[in-house]
């Protein structure tokens, strides 16, 4: 007939973002993930620091440097939301509006636009 879906599963039809408790876990696995990494770089450092002193400090710096990678990691902030169904048209350029065409031979000029600043004042012919 059709494919069947767990009862469990859940299926996202909408452009709508991941919930918050998902996000906040997402963040903590992470943050949980990074803090032990460098929890396993500080005991490679102390149980390296008499055996090989070079690779102990490799392990420290990276120990001492992971906390502030995980931090902003973790605070990155949410996921940007998808895009919307292809079904939405987006908003659509504006046309190029190009200069006024040429007065033919014979014809006469058109007169020169005015922009206002203010109050609007009734143009007068200059005199001259």
């Amino acid at each position: 007939m059709g494919k069947r879906i767990r009862r469990d599963e859940v299926v996202r039809i909408t452009g709508a973002r991941a919930s918050l408790t998902d996000d906040v876990r997402g963040r903590q696995r992470r943050y949980i993930i990074s803090m032990s990494i460098r929890t396993l770089c500080v005991i490679l450092a102390v149980v390296l620091w008499n055996v090989e002193r070079p690779l102990a400090v490799v392990a420290l710096v990276g120990g001492a440097i992971l906390p502030y990678i995980a931090v902003v990691i973790a605070n990155a902030g949410r996921e940007n939301a998808p895009g919307l169904p292809s079904s939405f048209v987006g908003e659509q350029p504006r046309p190029m509006i190009g200069p006024p065409p040429a007065p033919e031979p014979g014809e006469e000029p058109r007169p020169e636009p005015v922009t206002l600043v203010g109050e609007a004042e009734e143009r007068r012919p200059e005199q001259g």
